[in-house]
């Protein structure tokens, strides 16, 4: 008879038909697999949203230890497809659905806005680490492969006392369809006649010049390890990975750089004419202290859930969203919704059945 392990020692009992393994060792224990949760929820889209609707989903399940949210964090393009095709529970998109694409589903979609973000130009230039002053001039003329250089009169113009090289800019763009291009693009065609004519806004472009990255987290990431770069991403991503972005000017003639306060200015001006219909744009908003290029996001619910419980976990969730969960959302850098729109959606509630 072979010695047995003094470290290991395995017997399988089969008791009832179950075979349940026993394992005896100084650094093992059996423990039983976590019980499925009560409620699997699943979605997909938006990644300008994605650390807020982690933590959300997080916290949420800590209070409901029964109920789980899975997000895939795969661009607007693709929640909205997965959305369609019947294969999530609900969609997320920083591009609001115009009617056209609405008819393109089975189902009646309802739009709840959840939070505010701000999409800004981040850069990488050695030698360079003062903050940028950017026109919307010179940044459609750089996507629109137009401004070739750092040290073009339209980039040294805007911010005297800075030493900007004479290399060639490389610029980034995603490469998936995506919201924060949406937002990109919906401001270069608001600022640029000929962004808007010869390229236009949507969630995928065909871009004039440039290299794709996937996500805002595959921008980020391209920029920060290719010298003389510049891309776009949603603040959050330009903050958690230590890059620096740029100021924009804005309608009014004012340079001013992504915050809470300049996100909320923008949302301002344009929260009463969500009464109607919340599908709404604020890119070049007007005020002094408006920051450009922001925008709410979306998740995109069915109105008909057919299964209760799914449809009880998805709408306790908004509710909980539109209270406990916008305490959250300015240590990651999005702005809160104004109180008039948390109201709109609250009556949208009752819509979901």
């Amino acid at each position: 008879m072979k010695k047995l392990s003094a470290l290991h020692l395995a017997l399988t009992l089969v008791v009832a038909g179950m075979a349940v393994a026993l394992v005896w060792g100084p650094e093992r224990q059996w423990a039983a697999p976590p019980p499925p949760p009560a409620s699997l929820i699943n979605g997909a889209g938006a990644t300008f949203p994605y650390p807020i609707y982690s933590k959300w989903f997080d916290e949420y399940h800590k209070l409901h230890p029964d109920i789980q949210i899975n997000y895939q964090s795969i661009g607007s393009g693709g929640g909205i497809q997965q959305l369609r095709a019947g294969t999530v529970d609900f969609g997320a998109s920083d591009m609001p659905l115009n009617d056209q694409l609405l008819g393109e589903f089975k189902f009646k979609v309802i739009h709840f806005p959840t939070v505010l973000g701000a999409v800004v130009p981040t850069y990488n230039i050695p030698g360079v680490d003062q903050e940028l002053k950017f026109t919307p001039e010179a940044l459609a003329g750089i996507y629109l492969g137009k401004i070739t250089k750092w040290n073009d009169a339209a980039l040294t113009g805007p911010n005297p006392g800075v030493n900007l090289p004479g290399q060639d800019i490389v610029v980034v763009h995603r490469s998936d369809g995506s919201g924060t291009t949406f937002v990109w693009t919906d401001y270069l065609s608001k600022v640029s006649p000929d962004w808007k004519s010869s390229v236009g806004s949507n969630t995928s472009v065909r871009w004039p010049v440039g290299l794709g990255g996937k996500g805002n987290e595959g921008v980020a990431g391209l920029v920060k390890q290719t010298p003389d770069s510049i891309g776009y991403v949603e603040l959050i991503y330009a903050i958690q990975n230590n890059q620096p972005y740029g100021r924009v000017r804005n309608s009014s003639g004012d340079f001013v750089k992504a915050s809470l306060a300049s996100v909320t200015v923008a949302a301002a001006g344009v929260a009463g004419q969500m009464e109607k219909d919340v599908r709404i744009s604020i890119t070049d908003a007007p005020g002094k202290d408006a920051y450009p290029i922001c925008s709410f996001t979306y998740l995109l619910i069915p109105a008909q859930i057919a299964d209760g419980a799914k449809r009880k976990v998805i709408a306790d969730f908004l509710h909980w969203m539109l209270a406990n969960g916008q305490t959250m959302v300015e240590s990651l850098n999005y702005a809160r919704l104004p109180k008039s729109v948390v109201a709109i959606e609250s009556k949208s509630l009752a819509q979901i059945r």
